[in-house]
């Protein structure tokens, strides 16, 4: 089999990445905007879901996935079938597979737009190249580690904290004066130390250290 393949529809796609995926033990990773990123994609995450067992499987989803509460609730079931979820805070433009790391499923972005106005034909690329499949792969692990996990996004307890707060969390995380911190994110020192006491009363602490503690136990220093 050619390392590098140009799939132009979704039966190519099927003709090729099935195989693969009937493995049982084969590992599954994903990043896709939403569930209609690939086709079948609900379909797919039905079955695995009925089948006895539990693929090692993690999924990486942009917020678009949960606009739709129909969607909202498959991504629960994945979850509680054990595959691994997350949501990042940023769109993801391009989808992509990977299985056993050493295959690699590409959506075609110019294809990879919002269902509502998706082409007819998608394409694809697949490539099986040892260090092309490995540099995405970890470009996939960077992403991943800076999601939340989607428990997270559905806990009625979780602080939601606004843009200018995320960056002022990372701005105490990163160990920066305040001085240097305001300079950094554009704002006056007044401002800063303001939105710090604003922090400490969303993420209920009563210090910087403890405002740090409870974000990371509540995912929000990642992403």
């Amino acid at each position: 089999m050619p390392q590098h393949m140009a799939l132009k529809s979704d039966l190519e796609l099927h003709a090729r990445i099935t195989p693969l995926v009937e493995l049982y033990d084969a590992e599954w990773v994903s990043a896709a905007r939403d569930l209609d990123t690939w086709p079948g994609a609900r379909e797919s995450a039905r079955l695995r879901i009925r089948r006895d067992g539990v693929r090692q499987a993690r999924k990486l989803f942009s917020p678009a996935a949960l606009a739709d509460e129909h969607d909202r609730e498959l991504l629960r079931e994945m979850a509680a079938d054990g595959m691994q979820v997350r949501i990042t805070t940023t769109p993801l433009l391009q989808g992509t597979v990977f299985i056993d790391r050493r295959t690699m499923f590409l959506t075609d972005p110019a294809s990879s737009a919002s269902s509502t106005h998706r082409p007819r034909n998608r394409t694809y690329a697949m490539s099986a190249e040892p260090a092309l499949v490995s540099g995405a792969y970890a470009l996939f692990e960077a992403a991943w580690e800076t999601a939340t996990d989607l428990a997270a996004f559905f806990d009625a307890d979780r602080p939601r904290i606004d843009a200018q707060a995320r960056e002022v969390l990372h701005a105490l995380g990163s160990g920066m004066t305040d001085v240097t911190a305001s300079r950094e994110l554009g704002m006056s020192l007044r401002t800063y130390r303001r939105r710090v006491a604003e922090l400490l009363v969303a993420l209920g602490a009563d210090s910087r250290f403890q405002a740090g503690v409870r974000a990371g136990e509540w995912g929000l220093t990642r992403g």
